[in-house]
């Protein structure tokens, strides 16, 4: 893989700072809406391909709503909500995933099972609570194979039980602002499964399952996005090559972009190439040529443990000092 000088490198996070409106991203916003309708559209004709094409269309959704809270393809958070909050996902309201999301990308908690929304590991006294099933379940998600398979379900459960939790808990304006979130998230709802079933004449559980499978796809990108490891640096991954890099908006270039969340995604991958050595050894060298890789390595092996290997309580439990 070639390099591109110091020069050059700084040349393309210039361009990338000066961009007021990003048109490839508001052009691919454009394209994802009309295939979502096209493959609609499709499902009276051939829904064995229309669902497939469905999932396509709503994973890469979820990659353009993943560019908009790193402002992305403008510089207001307002107009970039307008563009993108609209549910085709159905489960994740928009200023949800932004909260979270934006909490995840403080990169010393990375991993953490209390300060990192995303992360999959648990603290091992939350594990020993678990009833053995649900422990089974956990260690089957810790493979590829489980992650494709059971992960959505995994994920949406641990959302969904995560959410409640959270309105029961919280007062005053962040309660508000939680009320607010679903409130938004139930009316984009309406347009979204109105459309489905009254205009395109898709059965709600085909579309459902077009949602899976776009879940699965998914997965596949975050299976390896962060491990554990003492510096936090090291538990970003990068993963080299993917035929699948459109859909997931170059984040499998995930260190790059945990380092400059300002680039968009089509700025990562020049952004890479002109530092490969550079990344390779921040991140000591947590690198796949591609998921293929990942898939021989891990398809029926855990790739990391559930409990995790540091953090064993919650804050609160966890001696001072």
């Amino acid at each position: 893989m070639n390099e591109l000088t110091h020069a050059e490198f700084e040349q393309t996070l210039r361009r990338a700072e000066r961009a007021i409106i990003e048109w490839p991203t508001l052009a691919l916003l454009f394209a994802c809406h009309v295939a979502w309708v096209g493959a609609c559209l499709l499902y009276s004709l051939a829904p064995w391909l229309a669902v497939p094409l469905l999932a396509l269309a709503i994973a890469l959704h979820s990659s353009l709503q993943h560019e908009a809270i790193h402002r992305h393809p403008t510089p207001s958070e307002g107009w970039n909500e307008l563009l993108v909050s609209l549910p085709l996902g159905l489960l994740i309201p928009w200023r949800r995933y932004r909260e979270t999301h934006l909490a995840h990308h403080v990169d010393s908690r990375i991993t953490d099972p209390y300060d990192d929304p995303e992360s999959f590991y648990i603290a091992a006294a939350d594990h020993r609570r678990l009833p053995r099933a649900v422990r089974l379940l956990l260690a089957a998600n810790a493979t590829l194979a489980g992650r494709l398979l059971l992960g959505p379900a995994i994920a949406a459960a641990r959302f969904l039980l995560t959410e409640a939790r959270l309105g029961l808990r919280q007062r005053g304006a962040a309660a508000r602002e939680w009320r607010k979130a679903w409130a938004l998230h139930a009316l984009g709802l309406v347009p979204v499964l109105g459309l489905v079933h009254f205009v395109f004449v898709m059965p709600f559980a085909a579309y459902f399952g077009a949602v899976y499978l776009g879940m699965a796809l998914l997965a596949l990108r975050g299976f390896a996005e962060h491990r554990w490891a003492d510096a936090p640096e090291a538990r970003t991954v990068i993963v080299e090559r993917s035929r699948l890099g459109w859909l997931f908006l170059n984040n499998n270039l995930h260190f790059v972009h945990h380092s400059h969340p300002h680039l968009a995604w089509y700025a990562l991958p020049a952004a890479y190439r002109a530092r490969r050595a550079e990344w390779l050894a921040f991140n000591e060298g947590y690198v796949f040529t591609g998921y293929r890789a990942v898939l021989r390595a891990f398809a029926l092996r855990a790739k990391e443990p559930v409990v995790h290997p540091v953090h064993a309580a919650s804050p609160q439990e966890r001696p001072a000092g």
